[in-house]
């Protein structure tokens, strides 16, 4: 419908349509874990977060036919990727029934829609039970399109991808956010496009791989970024380090000594840290040792960020008006090697800055910590918020209609 690009953020919402008496193709995520012994879903956060558009769209006078992917049932129908469990819960969580269709485009999906009231609610089967989904295939999506009047996305964790329940509906229906997807417009490109400063940037993790991209992209905006994790050795070995058996890309090398360039000639405070603490095995049983990070021994890893890596990141980050933060420092699954993303979340949480966390084990580390009420966002799309920071086109973002 229109054209965004990559710094397009502002976009129309569902309180800028009028949704009274239209039917509302709504793209949600219900990709929930669901336990395999009992078919119970066993974390309702997603179907939760859901629930403000939904009662907004029941209580305006629209009928909501409701749709997400489930699994990955590679387009076949699959009775274990069924979305049925979550039309129960759906159900609990509103107070009211939502009709559940057994197929996606079939004569029953279609003919529920038809008979659909304002103010009732439907959920078609999971859009993956077509192969024609991932492919975003115009005639699936015409399909999807031809059951409603205005198409409400929400589901930020896909908007990366271009398929046809999150792109291609777009191009038969007038498209817009629901209010999840706003807020992480809103914060999210926010943050990136007029950021209160000074901008720090905490990015970690196992690979510098996975996030040369937004380095890439944070280094034209953000005043400070703070490297941790696995990611950090490939840049002392860049350096001349010595890093044990520490995490290394060594294809990276070149990459990180230009981005270390690129760092100095745009002015940029890059952190590494200083010291690591490090183990002779990737276990929580190992001894660990302080070591400095370019002077790991040989046979040991480093698993955490050090004590003065620890200080002097936390002194950053307590100085900064925006926070953005993807990836842990350390292993932080064992409780040895927890302190060094631990202190990071802490002063997360307690600094007075805006706080970004960008989904992923970011997110599942000041959930571990119970800081979650002390962030400002945390995102519910890993891949979609690193892609989104990176500066790229999202296909599900760049088709709503423009604000």
């Amino acid at each position: 419908m229109s054209t965004g690009n990559a710094t397009s953020y502002d976009k129309k919402s569902v309180k800028d349509v009028e949704v009274k008496g239209k039917k509302v193709l709504l793209r949600c995520d219900f990709n929930v874990p669901l336990d395999k012994e009992t078919g119970e879903i066993t974390d309702e956060g997603r179907i939760v977060a859901a629930l403000p558009t939904i009662n907004y769209l029941l209580e305006q006078g629209a009928a909501v036919i409701a749709c997400s992917h489930f699994g990955r049932p590679k387009g076949e129908f699959r009775s274990e990727f069924s979305l049925a469990p979550v039309a129960v819960c759906l159900a609990k969580h509103l107070g009211k029934p939502v009709k559940m269709a057994k197929d996606v485009i079939g004569s029953d999906a279609v003919s529920l829609a038809k008979g659909l009231q304002p103010g009732e609610i439907m959920l078609i089967e999971n859009t993956r039970f077509h192969k024609e989904e991932e492919k975003n295939d115009p005639e699936f999506a015409k399909k999807l399109a031809d059951m409603a009047d205005i198409f409400v996305s929400d589901a930020f964790g896909s908007v990366h991808r271009a398929h046809a329940s999150t792109e291609g509906v777009s191009h038969y229906l007038p498209a817009v956010s629901g209010f999840l997807l706003k807020k992480e417009l809103d914060h999210i490109g926010g943050a990136i496009s007029a950021p209160k400063r000074p901008l720090v940037a905490i990015l970690g993790g196992a690979k510098v791989s996975d996030k040369l991209g937004v380095i890439n992209n944070l280094m034209k905006i953000a005043d400070s970024i703070i490297i941790g994790g696995g990611m950090a050795y490939t840049f002392f070995k860049a350096q001349g380090g010595r890093i044990g058996n520490s995490l290394c890309e060594d294809n990276e090398i070149e990459n990180v000594l230009k981005m270390l360039e690129n760092a100095k000639t745009r002015g940029v405070k890059l952190l590494l840290p200083v010291d690591s603490i490090a183990g002779s095995e990737f276990s929580n049983n190992t001894e660990p040792k302080t070591v400095l990070s370019n002077e790991i021994p040989d046979g040991m890893m480093a698993l955490d960020i050090g004590p003065k890596a620890v200080e002097a990141f936390v002194n950053e980050i307590i100085a900064a008006k925006t926070v953005v933060w993807n990836g842990p420092m350390g292993v932080f699954e064992f409780s040895k090697f927890a302190e060094g993303t631990k202190a990071v979340a802490n002063a997360v949480a307690q600094s007075h800055a805006i706080s970004i966390i960008g989904g992923g084990d970011s997110a599942a580390a000041v959930r571990k910590f119970g800081l979650e009420d002390k962030i400002t966002h945390i995102s519910t799309g890993g891949g979609a918020s690193l892609e989104f920071m990176e500066g790229k086109i999202l296909p599900g973002i760049a088709c709503l209609l423009d604000a």
